[in-house]
C-alpha cells in the first residue's frame, strides 16, 4: 500500500504534467493555429498586396474615366479624338510621311 505522501506526490506530478501540456498546446495554437500569429502575418501580407492591387485598379479606373469624359458629347478633346482616329482607323494627314 502506498503512503499518503507518495500518493500526493504522484498526483502533484500528474497535475504538473497536465498543466505543462495545456500550456504547450495553447502556446502552439496561439502561434501556429488557424487564428495564430503566423496566420495573422500571412493575412496582413495578403492585405497589403490586395491594397496595392486596389490602388492600381483605382488609378486605372480613374484614367479610363478621364478618357471617357474627354471623348463625351459635352467635352470633346480634339487631340484625343485625333489620336484615336489615327490609332483605330489608320488615318493620316496629307502632309505626313508614314514609315513602316
Amino acid at each position: 500500500m502506498e503512503t499518503p505522501s507518495r500518493k500526493n506526490g504522484l498526483v502533484g506530478y500528474i497535475v504538473s504534467l497536465s498543466v505543462i501540456a495545456l500550456i504547450a498546446y495553447f502556446s502552439y495554437s496561439a502561434i501556429q493555429g488557424p487564428s495564430g500569429l503566423v496566420s495573422l502575418f500571412k493575412y496582413q501580407a495578403q492585405e497589403a498586396r490586395l491594397q496595392e492591387d486596389l490602388n492600381a485598379l483605382q488609378l486605372e479606373r480613374q484614367a479610363a474615366k478621364n478618357r471617357t469624359r474627354r471623348m463625351s458629347d459635352r467635352f470633346l478633346d480634339l487631340d484625343l479624338l485625333d489620336e484615336q482616329t489615327r490609332k483605330v482607323l489608320g488615318y493620316a494627314r496629307g502632309d505626313e510621311v508614314i514609315l513602316r
